[in-house]
């Protein structure tokens, strides 16, 4: 796969081309919820500010979730590879449901104001992937539960790269955003 460079980051060449636009109400907010048993990826950074949310996030959580939490925690691993507990091998340990969606309870609490943490970067940056190694790799988890996404991306004409302006600039940088937003409407013209 080709890739390109800002600063000390290497970006896969479709992260610019490829369109994106989130369908919750399609994927039920599938990225939630994948199989496998592994949660979300916590950077080591990010443990104490997650933990600091568990009080407000707790009030939206279902009660088996709670009990999870209260039982073994809400995050697992070592540094290096931390993520959120999952329930049941799927459901991250900070899934509510609202009318069949699979919702954030640390988003939701960011939403009402009750915290000024969003979440791990690794949600909200996702479907962006960016590798433990160094030097960094950034790429695009193409997943069938976000195949509606795509498509809704494609119709709104919506590009991945526009898509998460915000967690790209939360988590590199304003300067850093503008110099990829440019180097992805290069490449796509040059397409």
């Amino acid at each position: 796969m080709a890739v390109f460079k800002i600063s000390e980051s290497f970006i896969e060449d479709n992260i610019a081309s490829e369109y994106f636009a989130c369908d919750v109400a399609r994927c039920k907010g599938a990225c939630c919820t994948l199989s496998g048993g592994r949660g979300a990826p916590v950077r080591d950074d990010e443990v104490d500010e997650l933990r600091k949310t568990i009080p407000y996030a707790r009030q939206y959580l279902p009660e088996q979730h709670l009990k999870v939490m209260d039982t073994v925690g809400a995050i697992e691993g070592n540094p290096g590879a931390f993520t959120t507990v999952c329930i049941g091998q799927k459901d991250c340990v900070f899934v509510f449901y609202d009318n069949g969606i699979a919702r954030c309870s640390i988003e939701q609490a960011y939403v009402k104001g009750e915290i000024s943490w969003r979440k791990p970067i690794s949600c909200h940056l996702f479907p962006i992937r960016i590798s433990a190694n160094t030097p960094e790799r950034l790429r695009d988890e193409n997943i069938t539960e976000c195949f509606t996404a795509r498509e809704n991306g494609r119709t709104k004409n919506i590009r991945l790269s526009d898509y998460l302006k915000d967690a790209l600039i939360r988590k590199y940088g304003e300067s850093w955003y503008d110099e990829f937003r440019e180097e992805c409407r290069r490449r796509n013209e040059s397409r």
